[in-house]
């Protein structure tokens, strides 16, 4: 029996992959009658108030949102944070209340991590991206433009000039990361990884098997259907207009093939690209509901990021309408991909080579529908169905209330192994229906 299940997270709104996450199974397991609270950085949610769900807010913004000042200083070590979670934590706590953490690095700072001191043998983390163990979250040399392959917090990793936004926020950044590898201490808690690909970058900082476990992320597709790929002419691209997500790089192989892309989604390069690519669609915005009504017209879907993309939330949705994908080959389920013959895995930088791979797809009605077929049969063990997804959670809190790490660790992995192949359709995942896609 599970008392209480506190999830931490610096957003109370889903602005992106991790937030979205942590607030559709808050409202999940508050659905199971499940007593659940949000502990956020932000300010509340009546949304998550109306379920039932009691929120303690901090009201704070995110670190680009106030002032410089104040970023620098409350995103080392946000005391205000740490006082309201230990508040609670102290009027509140009970010997089976498990603490689950999602997004700490924008508000609730390492700090957050101090104030859950007296509960960590009930407190895991879930590890959207590397920000437990790497400075500046992403395990990615943004000056070179590859993929990072020092020790975080090593020399080699201290005297890179990795960091997007320069050398400043690096050392900042590191300034960061030291404050919380001080306040961890020697013992990390539990993780649980949205792809096994993570592992062998967190193994570096010297975590172990015995402190990690897969749980992939829940799925619905955009059509239950298979959409048949050899059938149409378009290339489809779901996901932030941002030179991240290599979506410039994506249009320029599109025109270089020939091929139209629809490109669903927002961000600051939508104005830019609009004008220097007008015969591409630009969709904007829109509800992941509606985003089947053009998935339903494309041969391939792509992912073209630039960084390690631990997860790619849209490629697997693509996946199980029966889109092949074209994908980084820096995105951890790239391998996963063209294992299971359902797409390709190139460089995006290299342009040429993008543009053959989409042409060999569209010039190859057979070998389209063959990949369409395996996307839809073969991939289902890159993602869950979003009943068993929660199902694995609440074995994993019982497990770890019962047996400690090693038994929530076990659970995870006995359950993510047991799930259905086949999504079930009756679950609706509210905060991933209502947020607009495109933003993850």
């Amino acid at each position: 029996m599970i008392d209480r299940i506190v999830m931490i997270n610096d957003l109370s709104n889903a602005k992106g992959g991790a937030s979205q996450l942590a607030l559709e199974a808050a409202v999940q397991f508050a659905r199971r009658g499940q007593s659940v609270t949000l502990l956020c950085g932000s300010t509340g949610s009546r949304e998550l108030e109306a379920e039932g769900i009691e929120v303690a807010a901090l009201g704070h913004g995110r670190l680009l949102e106030g002032s410089r000042a104040r970023a620098m200083v409350h995103g080392l070590y946000n005391r205000p944070a740490a006082m309201m979670v230990a508040d609670w934590v102290a009027r509140n706590d009970t010997p089976r209340t498990i603490y689950h953490v999602h997004g700490w690095s924008q508000i609730l700072s390492p700090a957050l991590f101090a104030a859950l001191r007296p509960v960590r043998e009930r407190m895991l983390v879930h590890a959207h991206d590397f920000f437990f163990t790497c400075p500046n979250g992403a395990m990615f040399h943004f000056g070179r433009d590859a993929p990072c392959g020092a020790t975080p917090m090593s020399a080699a990793c201290l005297t890179s000039a990795c960091d997007r936004r320069g050398i400043v926020s690096k050392a900042w950044r590191s300034a960061r990361q030291g404050i919380q590898n001080r306040v961890l201490g020697a013992t990390p808690p539990p993780l649980l990884l949205i792809h096994g690909g993570m592992a062998p970058y967190l193994a570096r900082s010297g975590l172990s098997d015995g402190d990690m476990a897969v749980l992939p992320n829940p799925v619905i597709p955009w059509t239950l259907e298979r959409i048949p790929a050899e059938e149409n002419r378009g290339v489809l691209f779901v996901g932030r207009m941002e030179a991240t997500k290599g979506i410039d790089l994506a249009a320029e192989a599109c025109r270089r093939a020939g091929v139209r892309l629809t490109a669903i989604g927002d961000g600051e390069m939508l104005s830019d690209l609009r004008q220097r690519y007008a015969e591409m669609a630009w969709i904007g915005r829109r509800k992941p509901s509606e985003v089947g009504q053009f998935a339903r017209h494309a041969r391939v879907a792509v992912m073209p990021s630039r960084h390690i993309e631990p997860f790619g939330l849209a490629a697997v949705e693509a996946l199980w309408s029966g889109l092949p994908v074209v994908t980084s080959r820096d995105a951890l389920i790239a391998p996963d991909i063209v294992a299971a013959g359902a797409g390709l895995s190139v460089d995006p930088r290299d342009v040429a080579a993008f543009a053959a791979a989409l042409s060999a797809i569209f010039a190859d009605d057979a070998r389209a529908r063959e990949m369409s077929e395996n996307a839809h049969r073969h991939t289902r063990a890159l993602a869950l169905p979003p009943e068993a997804w929660i199902d694995a959670l609440l074995d994993g809190y019982t497990a770890y209330l019962d047996g400690g790490r090693a038994g929530l660790l076990a659970a995870v992995r006995r359950s993510a192994g047991n799930a259905p192949e086949v999504p079930p359709t009756a679950i609706v995942l509210p905060f991933r229906n209502r947020r607009a896609a495109g933003r993850v």
